[in-house]
């Protein structure tokens, strides 16, 4: 249940093809052509959404659910049919479950509020939090999915627990039992590490969860742009990503959860469209998702996102999963080829994405970027807002290379000659 599995047998993409519809990619960097390794960090866009995006501003810029004009009725049809897309593609049953947000940060922090609201006594005993609690996370986090929950724990005094990691990049399940237990109210976990490129496997804290109570919340921020997933076979209760990092617009991300869980949860922000009545001392709410949209939502964006969705859709999300994989099987025997090169997280291609972090011993990751930058070569460096998992190996910081479907083979090689170059310069 839930694992992203092996799909060598989908039909091959036709990369040099579909490398035509991102306009970037034609470009020159310090003189070079870009090669674009850093779409975990923000995906590059199709001509598809940017065409969407300018028609939308061009012919049916309106707002949404207030207005009965044509081009207001026009924009809230297309935010409404986004959502419907949206839903389809991770396989919910309705769109009311799927909750549009700024970005998976803010869709964390909506769940983080659920608890807080509740905090002070009243609301759903699923939602209740103090002194005695406890919420379970992992040490291969991103900082948004540490973050609200330490806010959380120290508002209402519950404590925070960390699942840690193995040597290999795996989250450690033989404290699986001690650490969820009869006190854990929520466990929250990534579904694909941000810096270690690990797939989670979802099925045994799962089960454990269920066993004691707790709910469940899976970040897939970097899992739903680049394989198949389906929220009735993850199983989960809430699953939170973004859309920049699946070639749609910045400013847009989603919470998914089940609906009576949402129907269970107070409002996040007060404001227009998020309301059913108010009055001079009270006002009461719309059901969900309107309850947690409060104010004009990001109706371009959302539009944008849409047809990210249609451009994925196209390409096939098992075709997308395996050429990443084969691409990502070739970079992790290119790369060891680089003297002095310590690559992090799992060996296998088939435990992980196409997220690849490593140190040029010796060299500081700072260095290794503007050096592969000033071959067209565009990496992260840095902690990756992952600071607890780059301690947990011992390092400050890591440099990263992230595949996507419009990588080849080519720009693996061309990181790899940059690398060896970075490695003559420095020693």
């Amino acid at each position: 249940m839930g694992t992203i599995t092996a799909t060598s047998a989908a039909p091959p993409l036709d990369v040099a093809a579909l490398r035509e519809d991102f306009p970037i990619l034609s470009r020159l960097v310090n003189g070079h052509p870009l090669v674009y390794l850093d779409s975990a960090n923000t995906s590059q866009k199709p001509r598809q959404v940017l065409d969407v995006i300018n028609t939308h501003y061009a012919q049916h810029n309106g707002n949404v659910s207030r207005s009965v004009h044509t081009v207001g009725t026009e924009a809230t049809e297309a935010y409404e049919a986004a959502r419907q897309k949206l839903a389809g593609f991770i396989g919910a049953g309705d769109p009311a479950e799927v909750v549009f947000t700024k970005n998976s940060t803010e869709a964390i922090n909506l769940v983080a509020y659920a608890f807080l609201g509740t905090a002070t006594g009243g609301g759903d005993p699923r939602f209740q939090l103090g002194p005695g609690d406890e919420v379970l996370i992992s040490q291969m986090e991103h900082h948004s999915n540490i973050v609200p929950w330490q806010l959380l724990c120290e508002r209402t005094g519950a404590t925070l627990r960390w699942l840690g990691l193995t040597d290999d990049g795996q989250l450690d399940l033989s404290t699986l039992n001690e650490l969820l237990n009869e006190r854990t109210k929520l466990v929250s976990f990534v579904h694909m590490s941000n810096i270690l490129g690990t797939i989670n496997p979802v099925a045994p804290v799962l089960a454990r969860a269920r066993e004691v109570g707790a709910l469940v919340m899976l970040d897939c921020s970097q899992s739903v742009p680049h394989a198949p997933l389906d929220v009735v076979d993850l199983g989960v209760d809430f699953i939170v990503f973004t859309g920049h990092k699946m070639c749609g617009p910045t400013g847009i991300g989603a919470l998914w959860g089940r609906g009576e869980l949402l129907s269970a949860m107070p409002p996040f922000l007060g404001g227009g469209s998020m309301i059913e009545t108010v009055e001079m001392t009270n006002s009461t709410y719309a059901a969900a998702p309107a309850k947690f949209e409060a104010g004009t939502p990001p109706i371009a964006e959302a539009v944008g996102l849409g047809a990210a969705v249609d451009y994925l859709s196209e390409l096939g999300m098992p075709a997308i999963r395996a050429h990443e994989q084969r691409l990502t099987e070739y970079a992790l025997a290119a790369l060891p080829t680089v003297p002095g090169l310590r690559l992090f997280g799992p060996t296998e291609p088939a435990d992980r994405g196409g997220i690849i972090s490593f140190e040029l011993t010796g060299v500081h990751p700072h260095d290794v970027g503007q050096v592969l930058d000033a071959q067209g070569v565009e990496v992260r460096v840095g902690h990756h807002c992952a600071r607890p998992t780059c301690r947990r190996f011992g390092v400050s910081s890591m440099t990263r290379a992230s595949l996507y479907l419009y990588n080849t083979q080519d720009e693996v090689d061309a990181l790899v000659a940059g690398l060896a170059r970075a490695r003559k310069m420095f020693g």
